[in-house]
């Protein structure tokens, strides 16, 4: 794995392609910088090796130039992020972009247009993407979050770099941290899977049985399998056509010695709301009219133990509405048992939106081995594909 540790880049100018796809307000001000300042330590190396960095992004889904998807609105907070005046072009190619890419002097930092103003970024654009190669002498991925789209400035930009490619610090962190699981994590290895529906965990469950030796399954994806198996979960969501697979689940994890933990009790309401009447019931045992919305005391125990017994963790996926506070306790329990587990010496990493926000929300950011930053390109690389912008560098 070529990563920028294995150039110098004095005198250089790197093509870096970040991922400052970050939220903006009303005023158009960054309200999250976290992506910002996960690409300051590849940039920052670069500079101080002597280069120059150009850089690179997406920022929404804009339908051809509209404003409001600029990037202009965004250099200030880049460049209080790096420390550095960054400088801002208008455009993404053509003879503008390499105009001020020409006028850039070691230790500078120039932040290209929006590609998505072109259709040719999303479509994989070959001479597009040449247009894009002809702005760097060497080109840097470190966008974990698009590494999984084929597009022009991900994987197709490669193939103009022959031997001048490489991973980003933070592209680097993420593929560590996902073979840490996946590949060379240190057993006992427990993989906590929330979230709402089992449809779209299936190829997840499917592709780390053969990884894990226990398997936590909270959130709505609870009610699915416990209904499966004969229990009654009143209101709670439940996916009644993936009962099947559900049960096919439960059998190939025994087959394959693994354990799988479900909630035994639940926290339930009458209502989704946060105001609703809640008492703790089994598990299987819900009355109609009310629904599981959060993993109830004993279960919260149950997954303590087992957590605290694991050496590797991932986690992925909520256990529970924890967007009202009402139904956060299992969520932030969960947090606080992962975060117990590392601080003993444990590697745990938290990826999925979902569970990323809740990490955030409540203070555990610091307190786990590794947050991951792409959603999606995540949750594909635990599905076990490979990813066209990981494997552009590599070939």
């Amino acid at each position: 794995m070529k990563t920028i540790n294995d150039f110098n880049f004095e005198n250089k100018k790197a093509l870096i392609r970040v991922d400052f796809n970050v939220p903006l307000n009303e005023s158009s001000e960054v309200t999250d910088d976290t992506r910002i300042q996960a690409a300051k330590p590849t940039i920052i190396k670069i500079l101080e090796d002597g280069g120059s960095a150009v850089l690179m992004s997406h920022l929404g889904r804009p339908k051809g130039v509209q404003e409001e998807f600029s990037l202009r609105h965004i250099v200030a907070e880049v460049s209080d992020v790096l420390g550095v005046q960054v400088k801002f072009v208008a455009n993404c190619i053509g003879a503008e972009a390499e105009a001020a890419v020409a006028n850039l002097n070691p230790g500078e930092v120039l932040l290209l247009e929006n590609l998505r103003f072109y259709t040719e970024e999303t479509k994989g654009d070959v001479a597009f993407a040449k247009q894009l190669s002809a702005l760097g002498d060497i080109y840097v991925n470190d966008a974990f979050g698009t590494a999984h789209r084929a597009h022009a400035s991900t994987t197709i930009i490669a193939q103009f770099f022959t031997d001048k490619k490489c991973f980003g610090s933070l592209l680097a962190k993420e593929i560590e941290s996902i073979d840490k699981v996946l590949a060379s994590g240190e057993k006992p290895i427990t993989a906590v899977l929330g979230g709402s529906k089992v449809s779209s965990k299936i190829t997840i469950i499917e592709s780390i049985l053969d990884k894990v030796d226990h398997l936590i399954i909270g959130g709505g994806m609870t009610y699915t399998f416990v209904k499966a198996q004969g229990g009654t979960v009143g209101n709670s969501i439940c996916e009644d056509d993936y009962q099947e697979m559900a049960l096919d689940i439960l059998k190939k994890a025994k087959a394959k010695g693994v354990q799988i933990h479900l909630p035994v009790d639940v926290l339930g309401a009458d209502d989704f709301s946060n105001d609703a009447n809640t008492q703790v019931l089994p598990v299987n045992a819900i009355p109609e009219g009310w629904e599981g919305l959060d993993a109830g005391p004993e279960s919260i125990k149950n997954f303590h133990n087992v957590i605290l017994d694991s050496k590797t963790i991932l986690w992925n996926g909520p256990l529970g509405v924890f967007e009202m506070e009402t139904f956060a306790k299992g969520t932030i329990a969960l947090g606080h048992s992962i975060a117990e587990a590392t601080e003993k010496g444990a590697f745990s990493l938290v990826g999925g939106g979902d569970s990323v926000a809740a990490v955030k929300q409540f203070g555990f950011g610091d307190k786990v081995s590794y947050v991951s930053t792409g959603g999606g390109a995540m949750l594909e690389s635990l599905e076990g594909k490979v990813l066209p912008g990981i494997e552009a560098i590599n070939n």
